[in-house]
């Protein structure tokens, strides 16, 4: 059941316009950055050369690209989930969702794979453009592996963040600036402060997140993205249960 859930938040998704648009214009932004890096790359190559350990294409041209997609895709995800549970409640068929004979938890989970398997397309827009630089050289596969991983991670925070918020209201518009608002809280909290060791570091998305964006993999950076998507997946079951019991 949470295949086919899934199956129906895609077809729903490229049904409409809206997913269309926002793959046309992230695929326009990453490329314009990209092209842009391609160029400062090679401007850059004679000076490069005169350092014993220069920075290859992979950080000067794909890096920035991923890290610019983090902060697109932090404002694009509240637009793709805030109809995902509001909408239902708003045309009052959520009540005959969860009637039917499937559990809250596959109904969460197959909702929320059906965004996060489309996000997973923006991510392979990126990748797809990393790997072109084998085209006219080499490129560092490890660095590119862990951006690509960073990224999905952090889409499935994003998009369990934006379900849930969504599953708190019948009002998409509602959800969706709700979700924006937690998900640039989270991204910032640390910036506000300059001790290494403050907790504002332990619940940043930022901090977690710029590992990947180094190339490391740190299993407590994994961890944190991998518990921050379960528990508002966990909060958004709770909520649907509750309007269950309330039925």
């Amino acid at each position: 059941m949470i295949i086919a859930i899934a199956r129906k938040e895609l077809r729903s998704l490229f049904g409409a316009p809206l997913a269309w648009v926002v793959l046309a214009v992230l695929q326009v932004i990453f490329g314009y950055v990209f092209l842009i890096g391609l160029d400062r790359f090679q401007d850059l190559q004679a000076q490069l050369a005169q350092y014993p350990n220069p920075p290859g294409a992979t950080e000067i041209i794909v890096t920035p690209v991923f890290g610019l997609a983090a902060i697109v895709l932090l404002m694009v995800v509240p637009l793709l989930s805030m109809r995902l549970i509001a909408e239902e409640r708003r045309n009052q068929t959520l009540t005959f969702l969860m009637s039917a004979p499937v559990s809250i938890t596959q109904i969460v989970l197959g909702k929320f794979a059906g965004l996060f398997v489309f996000l997973l397309f923006a991510t392979a827009l990126v990748a797809i453009m990393g790997l072109s630089l084998y085209a006219g050289g080499t490129i560092d596969v490890g660095l590119l592996l862990a951006n690509v991983i960073g990224l999905a991670l952090l889409n499935a925070a994003f998009a369990s963040v934006g379900l849930y918020l969504s599953s708190l209201t019948a009002q998409p518009v509602v959800a969706a600036i709700s979700a924006f608002a937690v998900l640039l809280i989270l991204w910032i909290i640390n910036l506000g402060t300059s001790d290494p060791g403050s907790p504002m570091h332990l619940v940043s998305l930022l901090k977690h997140y710029e590992s990947f964006a180094k190339g490391t993999l740190h299993t407590g950076d994994i961890a944190y993205f991998v518990l921050l998507t379960g528990l508002f997946l966990a909060l958004t079951v709770r909520r649907l249960d509750r309007d269950r019991l309330a039925t």
